[in-house]
């Protein structure tokens, strides 16, 4: 159970272990984040060793810190793994230019909401990384789900100490299964309108897909 390898830590470490965690599971590495910060506040709710408004504080600033880390990540390395490798799996760059349409009409959704939901906190950012989100747009939504989670998770658990921790494992757990269906039914209108949406695509960002024209230089040398 990762409670009991992250409780010890809490103990330990405190503020500095909250901030590590949060931070790298915003970054894109799979830790548990959320129970590092609703553990934290139960610990300061149950002890006072530890000062809520600090626990808030270092969570709102490790996800928005390893959120940044994880889009420049995206858009540093993922869009070129995607122009050299994405057309071995299926990823022609008509379908790059619809992902980063899809980004650009519905990202600040994903990036807000992404925060409050398990799988979509470790890979959103990233995702609007590759998909070339704005970042001004990006920091900005994900500023405020960042500080809004810490306060939600924070506030709660020191409040609400046990219950709150009950009552939000399953929250997440209805949360993550309504992404996975919003997922779904997303895969099912993209697959069905894909013509469309890739024509819109294409009309939206016409010529070729930034660094593409680089590589081609590259590749003859």
């Amino acid at each position: 159970m990762f409670i009991d390898v992250i409780q010890p830590l809490i103990v330990q470490h405190g503020y500095l272990a909250v901030f590590c965690i949060v931070a790298l599971e915003s970054s894109g590495i799979p830790l548990p984040g959320e129970t590092a910060l609703v553990l934290a506040a139960l610990f300061a709710g149950a002890t006072g060793l530890l000062d809520i408004r600090l626990i808030i504080a270092l969570a709102a600033a490790a996800a928005i810190l390893g959120d940044n880390v994880g889009f420049w990540a995206g858009r540093r390395f993922g869009l070129p793994l995607l122009l050299r490798h994405g057309a071995r799996v299926g990823l022609s760059d008509e379908r790059i230019k619809l992902g980063q349409y899809l980004f650009d009409n519905h990202g600040a959704k994903i990036v807000f909401y992404g925060r409050f939901i398990a799988v979509l906190r470790i890979f959103a950012a990233f995702l609007a990384g590759v998909n070339r989100y704005g970042w001004g747009k990006f920091l900005f939504y994900n500023a405020t789900g960042g500080i809004l989670w810490a306060l939600v998770f924070g506030i709660g658990g020191y409040a609400f100490g046990d219950a709150f921790e009950n009552v939000a494992g399953p929250l997440g757990r209805v949360a993550l299964a309504f992404a996975l269906m919003g997922i779904i039914l997303g895969w099912w209108v993209i697959r069905t309108q894909e013509k469309k949406l890739v024509a819109r695509a294409v009309a939206a960002y016409p010529g070729p897909l930034p660094g593409r024209e680089d590589e081609r230089f590259r590749a003859k040398f």
